[in-house]
């Protein structure tokens, strides 16, 4: 078994196991691309709240970010919720 390997699969399913970041993924889903400005004002959040949750999410590769200035935009890294989808299929009792 490669213990990395299902470390880091749980570390991913666990970043997005929490109400409040699934509210962050359902706004960025909704609006393609925002800045933490946006998203913190459009969930009635502590930027610092918001801040920290969307740094799980980009560690866990869920979210991407794009530098314009000092703005970053935030975005869903779609390819990586594929292959989480995936893998929970994959790995679902049927």
């Amino acid at each position: 078994m490669d213990y990395v390997s299902v470390k880091n699969g749980a570390m991913t399913l666990r970043s997005i196991n929490h109400k409040l970041r699934q509210q962050i993924l359902k706004l960025l889903d909704e609006n393609k691309q925002l800045n933490v400005t946006d998203i913190y004002v459009k969930l009635r959040l502590e930027q610092s709240v918001a801040s920290q949750h969307l740094a799980i999410l980009r560690r866990a590769n869920i979210v991407s970010t794009e530098r314009n200035g000092k703005q970053i935009k935030y975005s869903l890294n779609r390819n990586r919720i594929e292959q989480v989808a995936l893998f929970v299929h994959e790995m679902s009792f049927e």
